[in-house]
């Protein structure tokens, strides 16, 4: 639940002092109000005066680029995208980007997932131009943004360019609530209660504050891995509870998935920990292979690709190819939404995705 003062004044800030959306602006970020950003955009671009573009269906339907149409057709100046848009746009022929005419463009903003370098760089140098700012936004829909980039800090792939204002956000130690150190990897928290925070769970205020805050005394644990480097750049490193554990070593799935898209045989990749009765965990890979992609080629590949990333003990225990991957509208993948589904659970609901089918798909995949 949200109040009808914290959460419009927060979603404001977050996108005008912080990304700086104006009035002049033609705001489109594909979406539904199922996640934070469907309420960000109409709130938060209306409050600020800009111009919404609202767009039924899918960023890559009925055509592949069709983002990017939508982006020429309507001079969107101010364009909010996940980095599975990204990705799925990397595999675009060279000639239908170069046709799209997308000089509009004026800021461009993401959230959902961490980025890949590779779809950063591709997003910025080609879609931008490397002339359009591509700022990393951080939050939830518990309590709007936590982290930000702006249009006066500089740029650096992936990151972010600091602390939205008044969340008093900290990089610590889960055991004890202290602040890590320069490329030390924590729990990305808040030490102020921010405006936007919402004021609990439908029916269950108990639960809201043992999710957020009984972890560690007067914090609010967002959930997401965090580090800073030396020039003060954040990153976000994925979900905390996605954590994968892999006989007595530690990583998250977007940094087997950053290995995975790099070798360029993929559209799209998800990894998920499937229980292993020698390593504890072992990792699956769910892959969406590009249309000229030799699987069994790619297979070996791919698997070579993460144990010289990340070590022998990270080997794929299987390597899977699935026609696409279960996402939100805004293409957020949902990965507990594919754990579940390879390992024949319940996945829950499934009202906020764009292409259920996908989950039957994988279902049958493990068959």
């Amino acid at each position: 639940m949200h109040s009808h003062c914290g959460f419009p004044i927060k979603t404001a800030l977050n996108l005008s002092i912080c990304m700086d959306l104006k009035a002049g602006d033609r705001f489109l970020w594909m979406s539904d109000m199922g996640w934070l950003v469907g309420p960000m955009l109409v709130f938060g671009g209306l409050l600020v005066g800009a111009t919404i573009v609202l767009a039924e269906g899918a960023p890559n339907y009925p055509q592949p680029d069709r983002l990017w149409r939508l982006v020429e057709r309507h001079r969107v100046t101010y364009l909010g995208l996940a980095p599975t848009v990204a990705r799925l746009s990397m595999s675009l022929p060279d000639a239908a980007l170069a046709e799209r005419d997308l000089s509009s463009l004026r800021v461009m903003i993401s959230t959902g997932e961490p980025w890949a370098p590779e779809a950063w760089h591709w997003t910025f140098e080609r879609v931008g131009q490397r002339r359009v700012p591509l700022l990393n936004f951080s939050g939830g829909t518990e309590m709007g943004g936590i982290l930000t980039g702006t249009v006066i800090h500089p740029l650096k792939p992936c990151a972010f360019a600091g602390a939205v204002p008044g969340t008093g956000a900290d990089v610590v130690d889960i055991s004890n609530g202290a602040s890590v150190g320069v490329g030390v990897t924590g729990e990305l928290v808040m030490r102020t209660p921010t405006i936007g925070l919402t004021r609990g769970l439908w029916h269950d205020r108990e639960r809201y504050l043992e999710s957020y805050s009984s972890r560690l005394p007067d914090l609010w644990v967002h959930g997401d891995f965090a580090s800073r480097d030396a020039d003060g750049m954040w990153y976000v490193h994925g979900r905390s509870d996605d954590t994968l554990k892999i006989a007595g070593k530690r990583t998250g799935p977007a940094e087997i998935e950053a290995l995975l898209m790099g070798t360029g045989l993929l559209e799209d990749a998800v990894t998920i920990g499937v229980p292993d009765p020698i390593k504890g965990t072992g990792v699956v890979c769910l892959c969406v292979a590009r249309p000229d992609t030799d699987r069994d080629t790619a297979v070996k590949v791919l698997s070579v690709a993460v144990t010289a990333g990340l070590g022998g003990a990270f080997k794929p225990v299987d390597v899977v190819f699935v026609a696409d991957l279960p996402r939100t509208r805004n293409m957020k993948l949902m990965r507990r939404v594919v754990r579940s589904a390879w390992l024949g659970e319940d996945a829950g609901d499934l009202s906020t995705l764009v292409n259920p089918e996908a989950v039957q798909a994988i279902r049958a995949a493990r068959r």
